[in-house]
């Protein structure tokens, strides 16, 4: 029996050189040498219990789910809803409110088309920060737009982190819905969801958190925020691509109508007219990803079994480590020093472009994301086109910051 069938994770004692062992791409060699994998932000590498599970549902449960009563048919509904009731419980949600999307993308679309587009009106104002990632700012212009509406941003100080009192300032009658990252994906600053979420309620406002650079490095818990929407990708925490989940308070699923139409997310249908199902599976229209649905939840029972509190040690270790080895390159800046943050690098150097050392750095081995990160207004604060970007995973050590830096070291003998 798994977590997801309802015996909870027990974590283990932390242990890089297993951990990393227990991811097969790990081992593969690049560019004819070892590889130092620091693109996490982008996408995480997938343990052996994520790959196992997938190719058991594939080889022993693969039918479609809700609309057969054959035995392959029951297999897969089991393992599909214990799937949900796995990632409810890691969210701190009840299983209602959890809404399986395609990802952080989508879950963000559907609230601003399924939730906020009928409740906007000419003049209304949707409040974001300056450091949220494209998947957060454009669907909200988008119905902006149909609705005559505004979006707005809160400004950020130089090290990266929101202006609260600028961010609470620009509340006022008008604003009808507020969105901000939890962990920003360029910078990695970490912000105070909880203060802010707590101040837009005062005020009457729900909120969105995007968490996809969250969820596989600190706990989370729906409940205990008060959020009203949180979002996050399966891919961004050692899970399948192309799945993810919506949490949303159920008041407002039942509020909603539907998005997508089509089979599964009806009660009846008839050419007069139709009627929908119960909530969350009006929001799951035609045959779902099964597999990504249970990759997900073997990915949680996976950092749950490393256990939370250990991996955000780990990685603190390393992005103080990794801060110091930085500080030793000539002409490099980070950009993104706040107090609090994640596991994530972001830096520029004077002697060359991002791009630049993006192609040194993949010779010697070392993957990292160069470019806008899909936050170009973020990188028009910083008067900057584009950044190189090391994120940080449970699986990452010192070797691959020492990889990274004499890799930069070189970088610095080749441009100057």
């Amino acid at each position: 029996m798994t977590a997801a069938a309802g015996r909870p994770a027990v974590a283990k004692p932390f242990d890089l050189a297993r951990i990393r062992a227990e991811f097969p791409i790990l081992a593969e060699p690049v560019r004819g040498g070892r590889l130092a994998y620091l693109d996490n932000g982008a996408t995480t590498q997938k343990p052996e219990a994520v790959l196992r599970a997938m190719d058991f549902y594939y080889r022993h449960q693969n039918a479609n789910v809700h609309r057969a009563t054959h035995d392959l048919a029951e297999r897969a509904t089991l393992a599909y809803e214990g799937a949900r009731d796995r990632i409810a419980r890691y969210l701190g949600a009840a299983r209602e409110e959890i809404v399986f999307t395609r990802g952080t993308t989508e879950a963000i679309n559907l609230v601003a088309y399924s939730y906020l587009l009928p409740r906007l009106r000419q003049g209304d104002e949707i409040l974001l920060t300056g450091m949220e990632h494209h998947s957060n700012i454009v669907p909200w212009q988008l119905i902006a737009a149909q609705a005559g509406a505004k979006v707005v941003a809160a400004p950020l100080n130089d090290a990266g982190e929101l202006d609260v009192a600028a961010w609470r300032a620009l509340i006022n009658a008008r604003t009808r819905l507020a969105a901000v990252v939890h962990v920003s994906n360029t910078l990695g600053t970490l912000n105070p969801v909880g203060t802010l979420i707590g101040h837009a309620h005062a005020h009457g406002i729900p909120v969105l958190v995007d968490g996809a650079q969250a969820i596989a490095h600190l706990a989370v818990d729906v409940k205990a925020l008060d959020v009203d929407f949180y979002a996050c990708s399966a891919h961004k925490a050692y899970g399948p691509t192309g799945f993810g989940t919506l949490y949303a308070k159920r008041e407002h699923l039942e509020a909603m109508r539907p998005w997508h139409g089509g089979g599964d997310m009806i009660r009846t249908v008839s050419f007069e007219g139709s009627t929908w199902n119960d909530v969350p599976y009006k929001f799951e229209a035609g045959t779902p990803d099964m597999a990504g649905a249970i990759g997900f939840a073997a990915a949680l029972d996976y950092i749950e079994a490393q256990g939370l509190p250990a991996i955000a040690a780990h990685e603190h270790a390393l992005l103080e480590e990794g801060t110091a080895r930085l500080a030793e390159v000539p002409g490099l800046r980070l950009i993104g020093t706040a107090a609090q943050k994640g596991g994530i690098l972001s830096f520029v150097m004077d002697c060359a472009h991002p791009q630049d050392i993006g192609t040194v750095l993949d010779q010697a081995g070392v993957a990292v994301r160069t470019g806008h990160h899909c936050t170009m207004p973020l990188m028009q604060r910083f008067g900057i086109p584009a950044t190189v970007r090391a994120s940080l995973g449970m699986y990452n050590g010192s070797d691959d910051l020492r990889q990274l830096a004499q890799a930069l070291h070189k970088v610095r003998s080749l441009f100057r």
